[in-house]
């Protein structure tokens, strides 16, 4: 489960610091069981501060740790702590452990105190490393390579509370998870006409990367009917057990959760290194030429799929010069941004939010960027992609000339979108 940021900012903040500075976390340990056998093939390691405190509630002890500025130290405790009681355990390594991320923790460097036991557990542990879709709007670049960097390990990935914002259902794919957690609310309250939109998206990505989908929240059998009907083969919840200490004699399973193959576009990206979505696609596909008045109806066709408000999807767009993003355009974007699930503007001059709810990018003239004009989006069901390169013309503005590329492949306007996302800045600290 997630651990979310409620209130807290009352309490005395030198208290957090001694928490922090001492150590003092606990980890409990939730089994996650194969729903048609009830076989343990994992464990949620779920954080806790010290017993009969204020700060035992994790929600209480991550927003005091966010409000001093140590919620990365904080999460590196949390993680080594985990670690450090499945490695004294003795957990098979079969037995899959699966440990709640702050990606933007992964920006900061490991305490040397806590170093040990992430290196032990990268040797001796089958991890999974759960992040959330709101990390992605707050950090796109870091969720991505947080989820490259488990798996250079050779460990998983999970996207958790999927479902509990339509939005998330856009994000199965930039994340690509090995598996997919099922909000609870979706198990609790399963006659909701929005629960089959998440599920039928959940269903077509598993089907299409042979990801594993777990339901959370699981008190009775019917919440496991439920759950099965629902594709989720994997549950944990209150029925199988609460969090407690790990079992020393925990039996392996007859197979570890499956790990899927990651997408070739999902390597950790160096921003300086990186190819432009105009670059990745015209390497796969024709190019031709356009002007700006002949490729205009396009780019306008693609944002009209991005307003889907029912499937929520991704829109990431470069206009070159912050002149381009014209008053017509920040009107459409502004609207799209109500529902979907991440809205972002890269150009000159455009600044970090250049309109309510849009993320930006303000590029430097030099960067390669600055001679695109792309216009990608990525939905639960629908990808496309126009990417067009400037020549430089100097006449008429409807006249430019551009070498342009149209792409419904959705690998290839995928790599494209992922490629972008490395360019958008930090929006503040995510909560995962």
């Amino acid at each position: 489960m997630t651990r979310s940021l409620g209130a807290g900012h009352s309490l005395h903040t030198a208290d957090v610091h001694r928490v922090i500075d001492a150590r003092t976390v606990a980890t409990v340990f939730q089994p996650l069981v194969r729903l048609d056998t009830r076989e343990v093939v994992g464990y949620e390691a779920l954080s806790r501060g010290p017993a009969g405190t204020p700060w035992e509630r994790p929600a209480v002890l991550f927003t005091a740790a966010q409000a001093v500025g140590r919620l990365a130290e904080l999460d590196w405790i949390c993680r080594a702590r985990a670690y450090e009681a499945a490695l004294a355990a003795g957990l098979d390594p079969l037995i899959t452990l699966f440990v709640n991320t702050e990606p933007m923790a992964l920006d900061t460097e490991c305490p040397p105190d806590l170093r040990k036991w992430v290196e032990a557990a990268r040797e001796r542990l089958r991890v999974v490393t759960e992040m959330t879709e709101r990390a992605v709007s707050a950090h796109p670049s870091a969720l991505l390579t947080a989820a490259a960097g488990a798996r250079s390990a050779g460990w998983g990935v999970a996207l958790d509370d999927v479902g509990a914002n339509p939005a998330s259902l856009a994000m199965l794919p930039f994340v690509h998870p090995d598996v997919v957690k099922l909000d609870m609310h979706l198990i609790h309250k399963p006659d909701r006409p929005e629960v089959a939109r998440v599920v039928n998206a959940v269903v077509a990505y598993a089907e299409q990367t042979g990801a594993t989908i777990l339901a959370e929240g699981i008190e009775t059998e019917e919440h496991v009917a439920i759950a099965r009907g629902m594709g989720a083969t994997l549950g944990q919840g209150w029925l199988f057990g609460r969090g407690d200490v790990l079992p020393r004699t925990a039996r392996a399973p007859r197979a570890p959760v499956r790990f899927v193959p990651a997408p070739q576009t999902a390597a950790p990206v160096n921003r300086a290194h990186a190819r432009t979505p105009f670059q990745i696609v015209a390497n796969h596909r024709p190019t031709s030429l356009a002007t700006k008045r002949m490729l205009l109806p396009i780019s306008q066709y693609l944002e009209a799929k991005a307003a889907d408000r029912i499937e929520p999807p991704v829109l990431l767009a470069c206009f070159q010069d912050g002149r381009y993003l014209t008053a017509a355009t920040a009107k459409r974007f502004s609207r799209i941004a109500d529902s979907a699930a991440l809205v972002a503007a890269l150009a000159t001059g455009v600044g970090t939010e250049p309109l309510p709810g849009v993320r930006g990018a303000d590029l430097a003239p030099t960067d390669p960027l600055c001679g695109e004009w792309n216009v990608i989006v990525v939905g639960p069901h629908f990808a496309g992609a126009l990417v067009a390169r400037d020549l430089g013309d100097t006449g008429p503005e409807e006249l430019r000339r551009f070498d342009y590329a149209l792409t419904y492949d959705r690998d290839l306007a995928l790599a494209a979108a992922r490629a972008l996302m490395h360019w958008i800045v930090p929006q503040g600290p995510a909560t995962a």
